[in-house]
This record gives structure tokens, sequence and C-alpha cells, in this order.
């Protein structure tokens, strides 16, 4: 998260879920991983966490997406550019109008997907 923060500026929260009240609904050895990370910046809020699941074996790029949801397409397009530093080729979607929107995806280059919706370029 603290690349992404680099990508994006602004402000990072993070919470242990030994910190939460959740704490025992969790072994103890899973107490030190991050049930919620999340960053602001301008428009721009994403939220993650870390891989909690006994039930599969993590895999990267299998756990998560993060969308990225803003209204202006200049804003989207320097995040978007700066994520595709190193990015995977594999179900890459440059930024283009839809009929909803902008929509863009990539995999950057830690194997983690991203999903990117804003208001048209017009």
């Amino acid at each position: 998260m603290t690349f992404y923060k680099n990508c994006l500026g602004g402000e990072l929260s993070l919470v242990k879920t030994g910190d939460t009240p959740m704490k025992a609904q969790f072994p103890p050895e899973k107490h030190h991983l991050i049930i919620n990370a999340q960053l602001k910046s301008g428009a721009i809020e994403i939220s993650a966490t870390d891989w909690h699941s006994d039930i599969r074996e993590p895999k990267q790029g299998n756990m998560m997406n993060i969308f990225i949801i803003g209204e202006a397409y200049d804003e989207l397009r320097s995040v978007f550019d700066k994520l595709a530093d190193g990015a995977s080729k594999d179900f890459f979607v440059d930024l283009k109008d839809m009929p909803f929107g902008t929509f863009g995806q990539l995999t950057d280059r830690f194997g983690v997907n991203w999903i990117f919706k804003g208001d048209k370029k017009q």
C-alpha cells in the first residue's frame, strides 16, 4: 500500500486484525494481518485487506481486485499511467470511453488487479 500511496498521494491508514473487536473471530497468529488499509487521495479512495482465508491457497493476483472510481479523466489517467509502469500486458485495457463512462484495467507489477471507472473523457 505504500507503493500505491506513492502513486496516488494522500493519507494511508492501516488497521491490524488484532486491534479490532473482531479479533476473537481469528486465531492469534492472524492478529498481525491488516484487516483494513484505506488510502484517500482527492476524489480517489481505495481499501484493501490482507489474506485471512484458510479455505483456499492464496496466489498472487487471485485474492482481490482494487477498484478506482473517480470523476476526472485526467486524474484517472495520471494514476493509471503510474500503475501501468511494469504492468503485465495480459488483461491490460487502456482507459477508454464506454457507454457507461471511462473504463480501464491492468495487473500491476506486483500482480494486483486494478479496475478503473470514471466519467467519460469528453
